[in-house]
């Protein structure tokens, strides 16, 4: 139960543009200090988690894990994402809680 409710939380986050996916957009986003929090996928290339988690840590921005990229890109209606960032506080609060 508690999945469906950050995925369709997401969903909404992203029907309201305040989500950007994809790995070198996300990194640009943390970059810039738009991204407010970073979801990474467990099933992440090692490469990819190490890469992600040092660039959020740089710019303390808070990362959470989600089961899978499927649930990730599904909660976005997209096939498979393994990183998502959003730039809005309010959401980026709110999943943060859900996914502790």
């Amino acid at each position: 139960m508690k999945q469906d409710r950050w995925m369709s939380l997401l969903g909404l986050a992203n029907r309201a543009r305040k989500i950007i996916s994809g790995e070198e957009l996300v990194i640009k986003e943390v970059r810039s200090g738009r991204a407010k929090l970073v979801l990474l996928s467990k099933d992440a290339s090692t490469n990819t988690h190490k890469k992600v988690t040092d660039k959020c840590k740089t710019f303390n921005v808070p990362v959470r894990f989600v089961e899978d990229r499927y649930a990730l890109g599904h909660a976005i209606g997209k096939e498979a994402r393994v990183v998502v960032a959003l730039s809005d506080t309010g959401f980026a609060d709110k999943l943060s809680e859900m996914l502790d």
